[in-house]
């Protein structure tokens, strides 16, 4: 396949599961037994790609913990972002957790004695400035402390997505880099696992909860044409962010970094932020519009540097 339409498929792929995860939430999201059952049918379609796609192969004891750990994290910051986005912008969100290359770079600085440029430097100030912008400090103080709430969701995804570009940089510099398929397999499935236990967990505790209601009332279920919606959108979000990481990790290798990470990163978040006032007609204060210009530029600084 020629570079130039993988990229675009990857890009593509990236935006589609960052509109699919914004639709699920303002159409099915709001409780945490949705939000599982999202990571974990998603996880599992996505690792059933990959082995379609590379197969499995072999697999060492290193790659099988990485990727356990990895699994986890990857869950953690799924459910962290969903729940980001019920409570805030899709826009504001895509471009904090954009950030989180900030920590794979400085890692690279710390571990792998990679040097840190005056544009990584730059970016890191203005990212710190579109935290601190991103907080509505006005006199409603019920709408401060959602902010503050979907503020924390960020972060704690911003985390986990940097902790996975540690993970994946961690992995790709051993001698096990080869089994990368099977790594990304297993993480997947790892992620499948936690929230489809967690989803039983929770619907568990519903229905012990309705049995104890005295009204005996019990809540709607969704109708048969939701279902067969919500289960779509899940299941085109997985093919998505296994076409996304797949074809990422193969054009990392044959197109310059210089040109690579900055359209993947910069362009895709720019795409998906002009989506979520197109398609979701999403509003922000002025102050927060000054935020997320200077996330975006700082961005698209880490990215250059």
């Amino acid at each position: 396949m020629n570079d130039a339409i993988s990229l675009i498929i990857s890009m593509a792929a990236c935006w589609l599961a960052s509109i699919l995860r914004k639709a699920f939430t303002d159409r099915f999201g709001g409780s945490a037994a949705s939000r599982h059952l999202y990571n974990a049918t998603g996880s599992l379609v996505s690792a059933i790609v990959l082995l379609i796609w590379g197969g499995f192969g072999s697999i060492s004891t290193f790659t099988l913990l990485l990727g356990i750990a990895f699994g986890i994290i990857t869950a953690v910051q799924q459910i962290t972002h969903l729940k980001a986005l019920e409570t805030g912008s899709l826009a504001y969100t895509t471009v904090i957790i954009s950030l989180s290359m900030l920590i794979p770079a400085l890692s690279g600085a710390l571990i792998w004695n990679e040097t840190i440029g005056l544009l990584q430097v730059l970016g890191i100030v203005l990212m710190v400035a579109c935290l601190i912008l991103s907080v509505d400090t006005g006199k409603d103080a019920k709408k401060r402390k959602t902010t503050l709430l979907w503020l924390f969701f960020c972060v704690a995804s911003f985390l986990c997505v940097g902790a996975i570009g540690v993970m994946q940089k961690w992995h790709q510099s051993t001698e096990f880099k080869g089994e990368l398929n099977a790594f990304l397999v297993v993480a997947f499935l790892i992620s499948f696992l936690y929230s489809a236990l967690m989803y039983l967990v929770l619907r568990i505790q519903k229905k012990t909860t309705e049995k104890a209601d005295e009204s005996g009332k019990k809540s709607e279920e969704g109708t048969s044409v939701r279902r067969t919606v919500a289960l779509g959108m899940m299941v085109l979000a997985g093919i998505c962010v296994a076409a996304n990481n797949k074809l990422n990790l193969y054009l990392s290798g044959v197109i310059d970094s210089a040109i690579f990470f900055p359209l993947v990163n910069g362009g895709g978040l720019i795409i998906t932020t002009v989506s979520a006032f197109l398609l979701f007609r999403e509003k922000l204060s002025r102050r927060q519009w000054i935020g997320l210009g200077t996330g975006i530029v700082a961005v698209l600084l880490l990215c250059l540097g």
